[in-house]
């Protein structure tokens, strides 16, 4: 019997082993009656779909693998050219992505990202509740240029360096502390033990001198050291000068330096104080990263693929951009920044901000000081501000500028000025414009001033000493190369998203969107605001679980469709989807800042879930106040566009 137990159990570990590529052969085998069951073009399509969708929730395989399935799958089933599905791979928003990412590494390359973090930190101070404030101030403001993941990583290890100077400040000080009062103590304590031993050496002598004690007796008295409760030991190797009645051999007494056993703490923070304020600011910085991925259409990868699939889907709907993006967003993203600060703040430390937000110099604790010490010492290794940081800065406000200015709506841009001239190119230069080539800038510019000395040691611009070693070697040498490039572009997500593209216009060429719209016509007696809260807690409840793109891959056509159906504005549902898909925080599964931040050991599991949740709630919460007040007006959600009438009746055709 224990033969068989032992072989099911190898048999079931080989099995859970191979989980992966089990699934990756039953999917597609198990979901194959369908086309051939129903060989239409709505079945082929919802087959290809379903295995896809499988694939990016279970990651049986890489996600940019598993977006390369409709690639062949479209083409085989009839559903899509071969040609046409490679079309969809590379659009609009790949470029823009690559745009920004020039503009990342060039920020990375010369820290400059660095130096704003540490600055901002040091603006905000070392008292815990706005040294966590600052924390995220900054990791809202870089993580709407750089990506969600990249933020934590590069804030984290400057947090950590903060958390750490934070304990080692306060171990010195809880040591110090009860040595004093140890040393207290063992002077009370010795004080006391020799009137005792005085006593007892007379209680001896009098035992002695009424009793006829022996010298061996007493001898074996002292040997023993059980006198009155006490334990003393017996040390002939030191002088004792001592009275002695001519019985009792001098026998230098030794007291033992008796001290109050102490629990130890196993765990590696001097206080609990210190372990709430380590949570507080290490998932303060995640949250914070994901809260400042949405105030831009570049600052994730889930509004980047929102932004292609609904221009894609609805060509003539000229409403989505940068600047609208941005000013529908960045309320949302200060609400939540406070309210995230807020709940945080009351969970790991409670309510009494008097203590942990004051600004005054006299309220400050000597491990606070220390912790300001620590910031301002790794501000000034950064040196004075290089040349290649003014350069990145200048492009950083540039391209920002040129995004806002390009299509503000309530004037004109400065795309109107090709258009005046030619009109026939309106519609041309979009976003991606504009990052693609300030990017292809960044392979041009030397990194060192023009015109200065040979040796960047000696003479340089701000006091600038290149760590390059290519730009040491050559003069010309760029701001960024291609491996910088390379370095920091995801490839997969790019392929990711491609896939996203290619489903959807799988699901629009073969009727499966309106297929889909239909079966969900009894939603139709819901108000608007409880489809888009429907949509918005699905989502997020999903996201936990999968990975936000393929999240949002699968649910934009189903809530696109629905949207149709009902005769909502699909922005209505569309735009808070988007966002909510973000709210992954609960799991360090949901997201790679989460498990950059569990990585560091300062959290666990049930810290995640609990402070989650609350971000969670607030999200959606802040979300759905959003479209229901001035996202109103900006998107004019309170009519069923016409771009989505002919959207509608071209798909029912």
């Amino acid at each position: 019997m224990r033969l068989e137990a032992a072989a099911r159990m190898d048999l079931f570990r080989k099995l859970w082993k191979a989980r992966k590529l089990i699934l990756v052969v039953f999917i597609p085998l198990s979901l194959l009656p369908l086309p051939l069951i129903h060989p239409t073009s709505e079945a082929c399509c919802a087959y290809v779909l379903m295995v896809t969708a499988v694939y990016w929730v279970s990651e049986a395989v890489p996600l940019g693998a598993a977006a390369l399935v409709p690639a062949f799958l479209y083409p085989l089933f009839g559903v899509l050219k071969s040609s046409e599905v490679a079309a969809e791979y590379c659009k609009d928003t790949t470029l823009l992505l690559m745009g920004v990412i020039c503009l990342a590494a060039s920020i990375e390359k010369w820290n400059l990202h660095k130096r704003i973090a540490l600055r901002m930190v040091m603006i905000a101070g070392a008292k815990p509740g706005m040294l966590v404030l600052g924390f995220m101030c900054c990791t809202v403001f870089l993580s709407m240029w750089l990506s969600n993941t990249s933020t934590t990583a590069m804030v984290m290890p400057i947090a950590e360096a903060v958390l750490q100077q934070l304990i080692c400040t306060g171990m010195v000080e809880s040591n110090n502390d009860s040595e004093t009062a140890e040393v207290t103590k063992d002077d009370s304590d010795v004080s006391d033990k020799e009137e005792n031993l005085e006593k007892n050496h007379l209680e001896m002598l009098y035992r002695n001198d009424s009793n006829d004690c022996t010298k061996q007796e007493l001898a074996t008295l002292s040997e023993t050291g059980e006198v009155n409760g006490l334990g003393l030991n017996a040390n002939l190797n030191q002088g004792f000068n001592t009275h002695t009645n001519g019985h009792l051999a001098q026998v230098a007494i030794e007291i033992p330096n008796v001290k109050r056993v102490k629990a130890r703490r196993d765990s590696q923070y001097p206080s609990k104080r210190d372990h709430m304020i380590c949570k507080c600011l290490s998932l303060s910085i995640t949250y914070a990263a994901t809260i400042g991925g949405l105030i831009t259409i570049t600052g994730t990868s889930t509004n980047l693929i929102f932004a292609e699939q609904f221009n894609t889907r609805y060509p003539d709907a000229k409403v989505i951009n940068f600047g609208t993006w941005f000013i529908f967003s960045f309320p949302i993203a200060i609400i939540m920044l406070v309210l995230t600060w807020l709940w945080l703040h009351f969970l790991f430390l409670g309510c009494n901000f008097r203590e942990t937000c004051s600004l005054s110099q006299k309220r400050k604790s000597d491990r606070e000081m220390q912790s300001e010490m620590r910031i301002q010492e790794e501000y000034k290794k950064l040196g004075t501000i290089s040349y290649p940081e003014v350069v990145t800065g200048v492009f950083f406000i540039l391209m920002t500028l040129l995004w806002f200015t390009r299509e503000p709506g309530f004037v004109p841009g400065w795309t109107s000025l090709f258009e005046k001239q030619v009109p026939k190119l309106k519609g041309y230069r979009t976003d991606a414009t504009v990052s693609v080539l300030l990017g292809f800038l960044l392979f041009l510019i030397p990194a060192r001033r023009p015109f200065s000395s040979s040796s960047p040691d000696s003479h340089s611009f701000f006091g600038f000493v290149s760590s390059d070693e290519d730009s040491k070697s050559d003069p010309l040498a760029p701001m960024i190369t291609w491996k910088d490039f390379q370095r920091l572009m995801p490839w997969e997500i790019v392929i990711l998203v491609g896939g996203g593209y290619a489903l959807a216009a799988g699901c629009k060429v073969s009727g499966l969107s309106v297929w889909i719209g239909r079966q969900l016509e009894p939603m139709s007696g819901l108000p608007p605001w409880a489809v888009t809260l429907l949509a918005c807690l699905l989502v997020s409840a999903v996201t936990e679980f999968a990975s936000n793109p393929a999240t949002l891959t699968v649910f934009l056509p189903i809530l696109s469709a629905l949207s149709e159906t009902l005769h909502i504005n699909p922005l209505h549902t569309l735009i808070p989807s988007t966002m909510c898909v973000s709210f992954g925080v609960m799991l360090p599964v949901g997201n790679p800042p989460n498990a950059i931040v569990f990585s560091y050991s300062h959290v666990q599991i049930s810290d995640m879930v609990k402070a989650g949740f609350g971000v969670n709630l607030i999200g959606v919460a802040v979300v759905m106040l959003a479209i229901t007040t001035w996202g109103v007006p900006l998107f004019n959600l309170t009519e069923f566009p016409a771009w989505a009438v002919t959207r509608n009746v071209t798909g029912n055709l």
